[in-house]
């Protein structure tokens, strides 16, 4: 009879942590990475013949049913297919749920490559932003390295 009771104790314990597993396995999803809606506001702030810069205001969506935690985003800015520089944001920040955010970004860019390669950007109102990098999400400390690309055609206005 002793033996009967404890073996039903023990099924009982098992039972209950298998099920409190399948809660925890199920409630931690793994975050989905943000969608980039657009990039806005892509100003010319400084011009000179060695280093320029460029802002401009990246928008995401986060379509997660629960806030997240932007860790990191790393990527490279293309303006017609040239490259233009590399955006790093490294900070903490968060997002809440279901809810579209701006970064407001700025980049240095070395003039000797657009001179090369791009020098008819000068003179177009109008250029191709492609934006290709990373960005680091989670959730309670755990993170994980979401893939984006953006390319979209944008009016520039310098000054």
């Amino acid at each position: 009879m002793y033996f009967a009771a404890n073996a039903i104790k023990m099924k009982k314990k098992g039972f209950i942590s298998l099920l409190l597993l399948f809660i925890v396995w199920t409630a931690c999803k793994k975050p989905q990475g943000f969608d980039y809606r657009d990039v806005k506001n892509v100003k010319v702030t400084q011009v000179g013949f060695d280093r320029s810069t460029i802002s401009m205001d990246l928008v995401y969506f986060n379509p997660n049913n629960f806030g997240v935690d932007l860790k990191k985003v790393d990527c490279d800015i293309y303006i017609n297919q040239n490259f233009l520089g590399k955006y790093i944001l490294d900070t903490t920040m968060h997002i809440d749920k279901k809810s579209e955010f701006t970064l407001p970004s700025s980049v240095s860019v070395d003039m000797k490559g657009i001179f090369k390669n791009g020098f008819n950007l000068l003179f177009s109102n109008e250029v191709l932003v492609s934006i290709k990098g990373s960005t680091k999400i989670g959730k309670a400390g755990i993170y994980v390295n979401v893939p984006f690309s953006y390319e979209s055609r944008h009016k520039l206005k310098f000054f």
